[in-house]
């Protein structure tokens, strides 16, 4: 028994992965991630991962938003041990 096989080209909008996996509340907020890979990013476009999680893609000024809690927290604890 043979299958057809349908070849679709899906528009661009339908391809782009979600690089944002979490409820949005942690948009408002400049997140701690490891210098390196916001260098990495720049230059690749890859996305980066903060200390609390977030995954996304650095596209803004870090110094116009509050500095994400979660991170802070995570950020010194790591420092005190």
């Amino acid at each position: 028994m043979a299958m057809d096989v349908v070849n679709k080209v899906l528009p661009e909008s339908e391809t782009r992965p979600d690089i944002s996996h979490d409820d949005g509340d942690r948009e408002r907020f400049a997140h701690y991630v490891q210098k390196d890979k916001i260098t990495e990013s720049a230059v690749t476009g890859s996305p980066v991962i903060a200390l609390c999680g977030k995954v996304w893609v650095p596209n803004r000024d870090p110094k116009k938003f509050p500095v994400c809690p979660e991170c802070k927290k995570i950020y010194e604890e790591m420092m005190a041990a």
